[in-house]
Formats: structure tokens, C-alpha cells, sequence
């Protein structure tokens, strides 16, 4: 929490203030900010749906907070408030993280603040960068959070360079956090320049950072899908599905049957809808969900997933153990489950005690493909 700390002793928010909070709405600070608005508004520009439901329980209005997948309820422009929010909390809105610019009018926000542990890749960080510089008024401040060994100084010199200017605030046990400001000049002039190379792409919806191999195959998948033993009628559900890979092989060998592919990530929704869309095929769908807790209610002959093993830049098997056990739950009886990991991962204990036995079909010196079946 030590980053939470630092945020909150050094950000400095008017009561009016329009804050952006960049791709980190499970940073504990948000709900400190939250407080100190009575009359401004917080907009969480979110990739994790996951992250966006512990905000369900803010007392405030229905009418500012929109629950729900926001990519099928655009928001409206420019953003409304009607005072009505519960003093002392800011009034919430949201918005996928890699659509913030095909939905949001630019110069718009008096403060934007990045959490370096919530983001998935270096090229998150690079796009956060570049909606800051759209999103920020002249004047405005950029506030960036994170340890040295999260690339915090690096992030820092590309700051440096996109605005022009840096400062750090605060410095404690290997966190720190730095600031910069919006030029004081015509910011869509500064959109339109070399700052921002996205420029002429406003329009579109596939403002994703390139964090899907670059629509390459992993090793690790590649040996999963030569692995997997797919039926021509098998209902199927691929867990943290991704781009979609997995999902479009099994939807392209069961021609008779339906395969669900979810994720908790609305860019890779956003990913997999577009592979859908370009396939032709109409055996398959794709929903936003934390695992598997919108299909829970379903019942599926075979289960795939590559799971991921960090969760907030921190290693853990906590994720991939939850799909585990909820692939045990929603598996027919003779269904099959697949996953994929890194070898050093021990996911063989968590599986033995959803599903009893455990096999590897598949694997090489760095990676794994287990298979358990639900009897």
C-alpha cells in the first residue's frame, strides 16, 4: 500500500477537479480522491472489469456510475453533472482504457494518475502516456506512481520528453512519484504533433497496445492447441481467452458446436470480437467477464485456458487456481479441461483437488499442457 501512501501525500486535487484515473482504478487512492471532489468528477479509464466492480459500493448516483460492459453503453458527450452526487464523493464514470479517445472530447481534465503496478505491459504504460497528453488541459498535471523496478525513471524520461518538463515528489523505499505539466499552449496542436504518434486514429476503436504477441502464437499456446482433443459437437469455453486463438481453433473443428471465449480485459474483448467478426464464423462469442462468473450458470464439455500468473505486477497462482475451480464447476460430467503454464508454476496440487487425477499431454523444457476430466 506503500504506493497508495505516496499518492495521497503528494496529489493535489481542487474540490472541482476533473481527474482521470489511467488504466488504475484498483489503486486504494481513488476512493481518498474520491472524498476530497464535491463537486468534480472521477472518470476510471479501466482495461479490468475486475478492477471497476469494488466500486459498485461507492454511495454514488446510478445516473453518474454506468455499470455494465461499457463498450456496449457509450458514454455521452461532453460529460454531464448534475450535482447530485453524495457530498463528500465524486460523481463516477468509466470508459474501456483503449477506447478514452474515440469516446472522450481532448483537453478536458485537470489531473490524470497512473499506478505503474496495474499495467500489463510496457506498451500500457507508453498509451497511458499518450491519452494523458491528449486528455490534459493546459495547465493540467500527470502524476505517475511506481518502484524502480517497475521502470518508474525511464517512464519518468518519457515524460520528460512528451511534456517537457518532470518533477519528482516523493521518494520512499524504491517508489516514487513524479509530475509533470501540460504545456501551457494549444494543446490540439500538441495532439496533432510528433507527441503523439496515434494521431489521425481518434476514430477508430483499435487504439489496443500491442500486448497480444503481435498476433503471433506463444510457444505455450502452440503446444496447448496441438495438444487439445476437440469434438465436432463439444460446447466449449476458453477462460481468459485473450486475442482468441485458442477459442477460433476449437471453433474451427467444432463445426457443430458453440465456444464461449471471456476475459476480464476489454481490450482483448474488443481483440477477439474483431478476429470473430473477420473469420465469418458464427459458432462463437465473446463476453467480458472476471473468469468465468458469466457463465457460471452454463455447462461446457471442454474448458481451455492459459492463465496468467501475475496479478498487479506481483507473481501469483491465485488467478489461474480460481479459473481451475471454476472450470470444475461448469464442466459436464466426461468433460475435459486444458491448461497451458510456465513449468515452474505447481498448478497440479489445486488440480487434483478439483478433478481428482491430472495428466501432461504436452510439453518441452519451459512449458506444460495438463489435462484433467470431470467424471
Amino acid at each position: 500500500m506503500l504506493h497508495s501512501h505516496l499518492l495521497t501525500d503528494t496529489v493535489q486535487l481542487a474540490a472541482d477537479d476533473q481527474v482521470l484515473i489511467l488504466n488504475s482504478a484498483a489503486d486504494p487512492f481513488v476512493r481518498v480522491a474520491a472524498q476530497q471532489l464535491s463537486a468534480g468528477i472521477i472518470t476510471l479509464a479501466e482495461d479490468n472489469i475486475a478492477a471497476l466492480q469494488g466500486y459498485q459500493g461507492l454511495p454514488v448516483p446510478q445516473t453518474g456510475f454506468r455499470k455494465g460492459p461499457p463498450y456496449t453503453t457509450p458514454l455521452p458527450l461532453p460529460l454531464p453533472y448534475d450535482g447530485s452526487a453524495v457530498p463528500g464523493y465524486a460523481n463516477f464514470w468509466w470508459v474501456p482504457f483503449h477506447q478514452y479517445i474515440s469516446r472522450y472530447p481532448q483537453a478536458t481534465m485537470d489531473v490524470a494518475v497512473m499506478n505503474l503496478l496495474y499495467q500489463g505491459s510496457n506498451a500500457w504504460v507508453m498509451y497511458g502516456l499518450q491519452v494523458a497528453v491528449y486528455a490534459l488541459k493546459a495547465g493540467g498535471r500527470l502524476y505517475v506512481v511506481g518502484a524502480k523496478d517497475r521502470g518508474v525513471l525511464s517512464v519518468a524520461k518519457r515524460m520528460q520528453a512528451q511534456f517537457g518538463n518532470i518533477e519528482t515528489l516523493a521518494i520512499s523505499k524504491g517508489h516514487r512519484v513524479v509530475c509533470c505539466i501540460q504545456p501551457q499552449q494549444n494543446v490540439a496542436e500538441l495532439f496533432l504533433g510528433d507527441r503523439y504518434p496515434l494521431a489521425g486514429t481518434r476514430d477508430r476503436t483499435e487504439l489496443v497496445p500491442a500486448v497480444f504477441a503481435n498476433g503471433k502464437l506463444d510457444e505455450g499456446t502452440q503446444l496447448l492447441l496441438e495438444a487439445l482433443e476437440v469434438h465436432v459437437t463439444d460446447e466449449a469455453l476458453d477462460i481468459g481467452c485473450g486475442a482468441g486463438f485458442i477459442g477460433m481453433h476449437i471453433a474451427g473443428l467444432a463445426s457443430k458446436g458453440m465456444v464461449t471465449m471471456v476475459d476480464a480485459s476489454l481490450a482483448a474483448v474488443d481483440a477477439a470480437q474483431g478476429m470473430i467478426e473477420r473469420s465469418g464464423l458464427t459458432n462463437i462469442r465473446v463476453l467480458a467477464s472476471d473468469g468465468a462468473q458469466e457463465v457460471l450458470s452454463e455447462r461446457f464439455d471442454l474448458v481451455v485456458t492459459n492463465p496468467p500468473f501475475h496479478l498487479g505486477g506481483i507473481q501469483t497462482t491465485e488467478t489461474a487456481e480460481r479459473f481451475i475451480r471454476e472450470a470444475a464447476q461448469v464442466l459436464r460430467p466426461r468433460g475435459r479441461f486444458y491448461l497451458v503454464a510456465n513449468r515452474f508454476l505447481k498448478y497440479e496440487p489445486v488440480m487434483r483437488s478439483c478433478f481428482g487425477t491430472v495428466e501432461e499431454v504436452s510439453g518441452n523444457a519451459r512449458y506444460k499442457v495438463l489435462r484433467c476430466s470431470r467424471m
